[in-house]
């Protein structure tokens, strides 16, 4: 993926059309399978992916559910026939492509392939589908692929190229075809000093297709420490939550699985963060020699059961400070996901309030906690307040899964500027503030169905807007209630203004911008999203 990104103006993304919502028949769940990107780049040929075949077939990754094989840049020649179609480089694929797809879907797996929306690959020899857009879609299933991951390199207008493309494939899968579209756009746009046009091409992305490469490439196979890399695209995904619903996925790229700059726990957390985001689960690694431990956390039942759960809610951040990220959501039984990121340098316990979590048990319940990794099933009485993640790694993962009779689950967590990555904070005082992410009460704020915002804090009190201002108040709730559309706006309900993060921290209820870095916030998830 080239770095460099255009201009939100040359790119023409403001005004793009709101997201609406996609058809779950196409990809009802998170993809999970091989890509060879990350682990060979350009350096492919036949016999990897029908190795990879072979060994998924007999080590597990296949009957865990890892059923999609995807090529990479790198696999055409550096011109388009007479006709104008793309060719397979022969020495690559001496057999041809359109046997290697049957040969992959004989052995139960379903073939991806790449192309750039723009004039070339991003390994800038390649074609890419600039003009050639349908003709290359009807020549990718003519051979017998059923998933498209589409580039972004050398493209001068993202918003309109990209919207043929949407429009292409909603035409083709309407008669039941079925290709997924992997839409990397919003990738270009990954500006930490501003996320505008980031926005603008997620929310057009989400209205089509199924997946989104929202952020960096994952680091590739080398000895460079690959802790970093994870990091950066877990904190773009974190940013993410309001754009998943059934049948859309946003996608942080690659499991690394064999990557020898990550630690074994390291892997494994990279593992159990992408499973609670129901993201797609695409190993770029040589597959025939992954290690014992990396087929062993690769093929967790439980933690793949929370990935392909079908609620495929995104896991939020209920609280987040310098050391700890603690994220939560709901199952489709009623369960209540808890997953704890140890971000620290070396092991630790941490203990979680059920109000931090989401959940208001009963206090007489005892309640069921498993703890996903050993698949061991502890009981704890609601009166104890909370649960313990104990002794995780640094830089490791916990996940538990909570269980109970009434678990009268609230959505709950932090309110973040996706841009400044600031909280949302309320005061005793009432005051509503932004502030480093510091994991206390006035940080924590719950969500009714009716829009009702109340911190834990404060949870007498609701957020209201007054006379431009926006703070927490007991008074006047039943008239202060917010809604969330899909762009990141917070909007007053009865006077239509918008939640801002000021200059000096503060928050009040303006006009609502487009796209504005001060008013793009992440919400708890399940929290009601407006698509329309």
């Amino acid at each position: 993926m080239r770095s460099d990104s255009l201009l939100l103006a040359g790119a023409g993304l403001l005004g793009t059309a709101s997201a609406a919502k996609p058809d779950p028949k196409v990809l009802p769940l998170p993809p999970m399978g091989f890509n060879n990107w990350a682990r060979y780049t350009t350096a492919i040929n036949e016999s990897i992916f029908v190795d990879a075949a072979a060994a998924m077939s007999t080590n597990g990754l296949l009957a865990a559910g890892y059923n999609r094989i995807n090529l990479d840049d790198a696999w055409s020649t550096t011109e388009r026939n007479s006709t104008g179609s793309m060719v397979w480089d022969p020495a690559k694929f001496p057999q041809g492509l359109p046997w290697l797809t049957r040969h992959l879907k004989s052995k139960g797996f379903i073939p991806g392939i790449y192309s750039d929306a723009g004039t070339l690959s991003c390994a800038a020899k390649y074609p890419g589908t600039l003009g050639h857009e349908s003709q290359d879609l009807h020549d990718f299933y003519a051979w017998g692929f059923d998933y498209l991951k589409l580039d972004g390199c050398y493209v001068d207008d993202y918003r309109t190229v990209y919207q043929l493309w949407l429009d292409l494939m909603a035409r083709f899968n309407k008669d039941q075809t079925r290709v997924v579209f992997s839409n990397s756009a919003p990738a270009y746009f990954a500006d930490p000093k501003n996320l505008t046009g980031w926005y603008a091409t997620l929310v057009q992305a989400a209205a089509g297709g199924q997946l989104a490469r929202h952020s960096d490439d994952i680091i590739n196979y080398s000895n460079r420490p690959g802790w970093s890399s994870v990091m950066t695209n877990y904190n773009f995904h974190v940013r993410t939550t309001r754009f998943q619903q059934p049948g859309f996925f946003n996608d942080p790229d690659f499991l690394i699985a064999d990557h020898p700059g990550l630690t074994l726990d390291e892997k494994r957390s990279q593992f159990a963060l992408w499973s609670s985001f129901s993201a797609p689960l695409i190993i770029s690694a040589d597959i025939p020699h992954l290690t014992k431990d990396e087929l062993a956390f690769l093929t967790t039942k439980d933690l793949i059961a929370v990935n392909q759960d079908r609620l495929v809610q995104q896991a939020s951040l209920a609280s987040r400070d310098a050391g700890w990220d603690v994220l939560t959501k709901s199952l489709s039984n009623g369960d209540r996901l808890l997953t704890v990121l140890n971000k620290g340098g070396a092991p630790a316990d941490l203990k979680v309030p059920w109000a931090r979590i989401g959940v208001r048990p009963d206090g007489g319940e005892t309640l069921r906690v498993r703890d996903l990794w050993t698949g061991k099933t502890s009981t704890v009485r609601a009166s104890a307040g909370g649960v313990t993640a104990g002794k995780v790694p640094a830089h490791g993962t916990a996940v538990l899964r909570i269980s109970g009779r009434k678990l009268n689950t609230v959505p709950t967590g932090i309110i973040l500027n996706t841009l400044s990555m600031r909280c949302l904070t309320d005061s005793a005082s009432g005051s509503a503030t932004w502030a480093e992410c510091n994991a206390s009460d006035g940080q924590s704020w719950t969500v009714n169905r009716s829009g009702r915002v109340s911190s834990l804090l404060n949870a007498g009190s609701c957020l209201v807007s007054k006379n431009g201002a926006v703070a927490t108040s007991k008074d006047g709730c039943a008239s202060n209630t917010w809604k969330f559309p899909v762009s990141g706006n917070i909007i007053h309900k009865e006077s239509g203004k918008c939640v801002n993060e000021n200059s000096n921290g503060s928050s009040s209820a303006v006009d609502c911008g487009v796209y504005e870095n001060s008013q793009v916030f992440g919400v708890p998830v399940g929290v009601e999203i407006d698509y329309s």
